[in-house]
């Protein structure tokens, strides 16, 4: 199998990054190869980073309250250009209520506060593509 490459995002305002490091040293730490965007990122900057380092998986953090919006933003700039292969998953401050919404979008899966590492880990294994 070859090696999974994942972006993981900030879109948004949000300028807290704790989460979004832990998540992306442990999925380094579990042998993936992890780009991170940095914060601030719009919705156009982190489709064109996943377009150009060609990953095969999109993380996004986000605990601003504008999930919604902004993954909404993303979700339909991957449909417009006809990209269906990368998996997106989110994570952060994120109302179990408004989960139902996120994955009518698309996103895969939904990590709120307190998740283990290994449950994300494990969420990367049972998703990952193979050549």
């Amino acid at each position: 199998m070859k090696k999974q490459r994942i972006l993981i995002a900030k879109p948004g305002l949000d300028g807290h990054d704790r989460g979004a490091k832990f998540v992306a040293r442990a999925l380094r730490d579990a042998g993936y190869e992890v780009i991170y965007t940095g914060i601030r990122q719009t919705p156009e900057q982190i489709v064109a980073s996943a377009i150009q380092e060609d990953v095969n998986f999109l993380g996004m953090s986000i605990l601003s309250g504008a999930h919604n919006a902004l993954f909404k933003k993303v979700m339909d700039l991957l449909k417009n250009k006809g990209i269906d292969d990368i998996t997106v998953f989110a994570g952060g401050v994120i109302p179990e209520d408004d989960i139902p919404y996120l994955k009518s979008l698309g996103v895969k899966e939904v990590f709120t506060p307190g998740t283990t590492s290994e449950k994300i880990i494990a969420f990367i294994e049972n998703n990952s593509q193979s050549d």
